[in-house]
């Protein structure tokens, strides 16, 4: 057995029924024997960042590393934006890349390149990833190959990277059988610390009388959206969530707030301002959540936060009580220590509501002429109910998408966060889709041009992948930027971009497109467009290129100040 199939053997063994890649000379042993000897479904790409994304798209449904392969020297530089995002949003991932042959590589000569696209991908890669190895010797494949796998989902989960040269592919393997990884149980008792910080909380929940829970994204990372769910049902505490925590709890919650941060929901972002207690979990307190009053989200609340990573904790908030752990530890704890319903306050129950109830998301953009930005998401939740996902792009369409979006449970939210990189949409769902069924993706009219050739790979596979563009004719979150700190001078976000008609691009890929531009028209055109869940089809929603995402924390100002009723003193430093 020679390495490659020793790959392929792997992957299957360790439950990886997709691989993505683009196809490259020094992957072709690796990608030939993935098809020989598993029955492993390879996925044949447009470009490794959409393979890549799509292997996050996986990763995301699944829980479990997913797995892109690259060839060297572009292809490998290619995957860099995929396996940023990975990294910066916990996903578990390993990317497989081929390297030159050992005897093409300029070792430590004074050259910039030996063998014809030689690059040094682990390099680049090392600060985007757990680990990043080069595999020289034949005999280390086996157990690097563990050990990604291992690295991918422990602790904080992300990428790891292995580059394998080609004679290194076709080298016998050490190991002639692929031995099942050792299990290793975890460890259920509540460790001291754990009950201390619960105990901590306790305390303070008896003495608050405005608690709320901030909700992040480590809690689909650490796979405990139900334990969480427990939890906050338990305490009976209302919840507040980041972006990438829109999936945390469903909107058929009682106990779910809303959106928090630079564009978060009016009322959820009040009744943070108001709280005098805060516990979080999964959040790691990024500027997009605090805006840039960081002292005014500090406040003189109670501030409760666990991390699996120390350098998190007290970093951008400080003053902090703090944990170090896993999720699952830190709400098991929580769970026993606490009494059920201590956080039960009717006065601010009614409170929270009264906020909603004196902002909704629609009020936002009332005045907008044609369709309500806001409005188009709470039909799309209509319409989509059995969607297995939301697949979101980057842009003012992604925070209408948070803000309103209905989530029924079980249904996931899915976005770039840390790396916010603009294409993110098109692949992810792809690899969605292929994880979970009927997927439904967001995307502005730009940012669906950085991937748009993956509607190849949509059609060749007949996903069933629902597209939703939004299109403003614009790059419409930098053109709002402009308009704030730039005088409306739109260059390169009105003047100098275009875009096609992109009902007749899909329609020239061979799917079903249509496009409408009225709100008359719109939910005949939602009805047609989500007929036939199991079929992919493209909707252009025509929407008013000067519309702005609203609200939004005025920089400079107190937390919870928001355009576009206060202007911020600040430029933005995100």
């Amino acid at each position: 057995m020679t390495n490659a199939e020793y790959i392929a053997r792997y992957l299957k063994a360790r439950n990886v029924d997709h691989v993505y890649e683009l196809v490259g000379g020094m992957i072709a042993f690796l990608v030939d024997a993935i098809h020989r000897c598993t029955d492993i479904n390879i996925v044949s790409m447009h470009h490794e960042q959409g393979a890549g994304f799509a292997a996050e798209g996986w990763a995301r449904m699944k829980g479990i590393p997913g797995v892109a392969l690259a060839t060297s020297g572009p292809g490998a530089t290619n995957l860099l934006t995929s396996i940023g995002s990975c990294y910066f949003d916990s996903i578990p991932a390993v990317f497989i890349t081929g390297h030159v042959n050992r005897h093409e590589q300029k070792g430590d000569k004074a050259i910039r390149q030996l063998g014809f696209q030689e690059t040094d991908i682990v390099a680049m890669a090392k600060p985007v990833t757990k680990a990043a190895w080069l595999v020289n010797d034949p005999a280390d494949l086996p157990r690097l190959l563990s050990e990604a796998f291992r690295l991918a989902v422990a602790g904080r989960p992300g990428p790891v990277l292995i580059d394998v040269p080609m004679d290194v592919q076709r080298h016998a393997c050490v190991e002639q059988t692929v031995a099942p990884e050792p299990t290793t149980l975890a460890d259920q008792s509540a460790r001291s610390e754990f009950i201390d910080f619960a105990a901590r909380i306790g305390r303070a929940l008896s003495a608050s009388q405005r608690p709320l829970i901030l909700a992040g994204g480590g809690i689909r990372s650490a796979g405990v959206q139900q334990e969480f769910a427990d939890l906050a049902e338990h305490l009976g505490i209302p919840v507040v969530y980041s972006l990438m925590g829109v999936d945390a709890i469903p909107s058929t919650s009682a106990l779910r707030v809303g959106m928090i941060g630079s564009y978060g929901n009016r009322w959820a972002n009040q009744a943070l301002a108001r709280s005098d207690l805060l516990l979080v979990l999964g959040s790691r307190l990024d500027i997009r959540q605090t805006g840039s009053d960081v002292s005014g989200f500090r406040g003189e609340r109670a501030i409760f936060h666990a991390d699996c990573e120390p350098g998190e904790l007290n970093n951008r908030v400080g003053g902090c009580d703090t944990v170090v752990g896993e999720l699952i530890d830190v709400i098991a704890a929580l769970r026993a220590g606490l009494a059920g319903g201590v956080g039960v306050r009717v006065p601010w129950t009614a409170e929270v509501i009264r906020l909603k109830s004196e902002s909704p998301d629609t009020n936002e953009l009332a005045g907008v002429e044609g369709i309500n930005p806001n409005e188009l998401m709470h039909a799309v939740s209509a319409a989509t109910s059995k969607a297995a996902a939301y697949v979101v792009d980057v842009g003012q369409h992604q925070m209408w998408a948070a803000q309103s979006l209905q989530l029924a449970p079980g249904q996931r939210f899915l976005t770039s966060g840390g790396m916010g990189a603009m294409g993110f949409a098109l692949p992810v769902a792809i690899g969605a889709a292929f994880a979970a069924g009927p997927v439904v993706m967001i995307a502005g009219d730009g940012g669906f041009q950085l991937n748009i050739q993956e509607l190849q790979t949509i059609v060749r596979n007949r996903l069933p992948v629902k597209m939703l563009v939004i299109d403003n004719g614009c790059h419409g979150m930098v053109r709002q930027f402009q308009e704030s700190y730039f005088n409306g001078r739109y260059q390169s976000t009105v003047r100098g971009y275009s875009a096609p008609d992109f009902e007749k691009v899909a329609r020239a890929y061979g799917m079903n497109a249509s496009t409408v531009d009225n709100s008359d028209e719109l939910e005949a055109a939602l009805h047609a467009w989500a007929t036939r869940p199991e079929e992919p089809s493209l909707l252009v929603v025509k929407i008013q290129q000067g519309a702005n995402a609203y609200p939004k924390l005025a920089f400079g100002r107190a937390f919870g100040e928001m355009e576009p009723g206060t202007k911020p003193l600040e430029m933005e430093g995100t």
